[in-house]
């Protein structure tokens, strides 16, 4: 370390008009013991200044060190023993005595964990920097600085070295003329860079770490912000469908990560019909969150259209252009009917659906997936794929498979053979995926997971799921089938005499609406739950019924109003062949606990 441009700097340091002649001493200067002088520095002709003396002698080392307001602590030897240390350091620590070790005469060395870099030093002769350790005052215990501490080697041939040979002691009790210039003088026939000691410098940096540190807790309450907003904008308690077992987990980013825009929903659609949703807006921070937001409300409102998974995506694309045209953002729509134990399924640039057969085999359900929302002029398509009993899907953010430096097909294949593992309920596996796929508080993503499965039913859980189906074919006679189909199958499953005389009623109503207004092919399909009965009537027609007002001289247009008075929910959609189902449903009793 070389401090020859430090004492043309200080405060009171005096200039010199004319360089030094050959030979020439000023007083204060080292003595001959190998002291070198250290050169001026070039003198400003147009700021000649009061304190100017040409003829003034120059600071040495010790009187740049006294000077400095930063922490100077000078240790020769390989045990380190104490040779300086200026003012500052004294003020902070206390004189240190020469001579002794710096282990037993600077603890705060140790403390700091600076001895194993001293020694370093020594060893490589390169400089070690420690930033922002934290100091407690000796003087006032509840008091504490902040110093970046920098250890550079002292050479015997370099100014400092030669000029600290005398310099053993603190400025205030200078020692006698031994450790630091005995050492030198034993080595000055080696190497001319031959580490002599160490030179401990230490700035105080409390005002740059209280600074830092307050913006790292404005950061964190910012995030907090962000994360309970989004938290918020998820659903506080997944709707429990009748037929399937649903679960989901949400893992914001680390501390170092703004929060995004991951998101999922369940949507019960009645008739027995759920909507399982899992988006994504790429970005971060409140904007992210707040498009997360308004796209999960708009699905929420789209879903209660009853329309196919395609036309709920297209419809939201349109959607996405007008909340923000840059803002990109995937979806998968997913909707599972048990009536035909299929999930009809489209994708707008997201990651496929996943689903675990009983026998551990892995289906990727990727075919219909189009680009992300927010582009615009794409017609999404739906697909559709098998959920047998006993069958486990999932539904996730790219957080979980995506890694920096590696393509995201590699997180894939680990996420199949992760779902191919041991089965489990839906929050088992939400918990295990998360596990194997190295989620942790600190991953640099968000990471949303919804995981759903069709339990296999038991004798005693399959008695409370049933399902039975009529063809309405023939004339004025069918209505009256209809009926009697109906009460023939509500006695056998045992219901009460209440709901069998209003599911009747119902099935009367939409038998005759659908014989009406529509054409065939017609059914009717009743189904029953562990919490509803269910009452559907399909038909080759497009056209969907709506309540209306029946005047007192219609003859017509009262049974869709009969039966929204009579079922706790009902509704219409449009079905994949071209027709439309009208259905109701009559929730059941809560049955006791046993």
């Amino acid at each position: 370390m070389n401090l020859t441009r430090w004492s043309a700097r200080l405060p009171g340091a005096q200039r010199r008009t004319a360089p030094q002649q050959a030979g020439e001493r000023t007083p204060g200067s080292a003595d001959a013991a190998g002291a070198a002088a250290v050169p001026t520095a070039r003198p400003d002709p147009n700021r000649p200044g009061p304190n100017h003396d040409p003829g003034g002698p120059e600071l040495s080392v010790h009187d740049v060190l006294a000077h400095l307001p930063a922490l100077v602590a000078v240790v020769y030897g390989p045990d380190h023993r104490v040779g300086y240390v200026n003012q500052a350091y004294a003020e902070v620590f206390g004189r240190r005595p020469a001579g002794i070790p710096a282990k037993e005469a600077m603890p705060e060395l140790a403390d700091l964990g600076l001895l194993p870099l001293m020694d370093q030093v020594l060893r490589s002769g390169r400089t070690r920097t420690v930033k922002a350790r934290r100091v407690v005052l000796p003087t006032a215990p509840d008091r504490h600085r902040y110093y970046s501490f920098v250890c550079a080697p002292v050479r015997a041939g370099e100014p400092l070295g030669a000029q600290l040979s005398g310099l053993t002691g603190t400025p205030a009790d200078p020692p006698p003329r031994s450790g630091l210039a005995a050492l030198a003088a034993r080595r000055r026939a080696g190497p001319a860079a031959e580490v002599t000691g160490v030179l401990v410098f230490a700035a105080e940096v409390t005002d740059q770490v209280l600074v830092a540190e307050r913006l790292r807790e404005s950061e964190r309450r910012h995030r907090e912000a962000a994360v309970t907003l989004q938290r918020s904008l998820l659903p506080q308690k997944l709707e429990q469908p009748d037929d399937l077992r649903v679960a989901a987990t949400y893992q914001p980013g680390g501390a170092d990560a703004a929060v995004g825009g991951d998101w999922y929903d369940v949507i019960t659609l009645g008739g027995g019909r759920t909507a399982l949703v899992i988006g994504d807006v790429m970005g971060r921070g409140m904007r992210a969150a707040a498009v997360m937001g308004q796209l999960r409300t708009a699905v929420r409102a789209y879903a209660r259209l009853d329309l196919p998974p395609h036309e709920v995506l297209q419809l939201l694309d349109g959607l996405a252009m007008e909340i923000d045209a840059t803002q990109i953002a995937t979806c998968l729509y997913a909707v599972y009917d048990p009536n035909d134990g299929r999930i009809t399924y489209s994708s707008a640039g997201h990651l496929p659906l996943m689903i675990r057969e009983p026998d551990g085999s892995v289906t990727r359900a990727d075919d219909q997936c189009g680009p992300p929302l927010g582009t615009g002029g794409w017609l999404h398509t739906s697909g559709t794929v098998a959920l047998v009993p006993g069958a486990t899907g999932v539904l996730y953010t790219d957080g979980l498979v995506e890694r920096r430096n590696e393509d995201i097909d590699v997180g894939l294949d680990m996420l199949d053979r992760t779902l191919g593992g041991p089965a489990g309920p839906p929050d088992v596996v939400c918990a295990r995926l998360l596990r194997a796929m190295g989620v942790t508080p600190e991953h640099d993503d968000d990471v949303a997971v919804l995981a759903f499965q069709l339990p296999e039913r038991d004798e005693h859980t399959a008695d409370l799921f049933r399902v039975a189906s009529l063809d309405l074919i023939g004339g004025s006679q069918t209505a009256a089938r209809a009926r009697a189909f109906t009460t023939g199958v509500l006695s056998s499953w045992r219901l009460s005499d209440e709901l069998r005389d209003l599911g009747v009623l119902a099935v009367s109503e939409l038998v005759s609406n659908s014989l009406t207004h529509g054409i065939p092919p017609m059914r009717l399909r009743i189904r029953r739950t562990d919490r509803r009965l269910i009452v559907e009537v399909t038909d080759g027609d497009d056209h969907l019924p709506r309540r209306r007002r029946a005047e007192p001289v219609d003859e017509s247009g009262r049974g869709i109003a009969i039966v929204a008075t009579i079922a706790s929910n009902w509704g219409t959609r449009r079905t994949p062949d071209g027709g439309k189902a009208v259905w109701c449903e009559f929730r059941l009793p809560t049955r006791r606990a046993l």
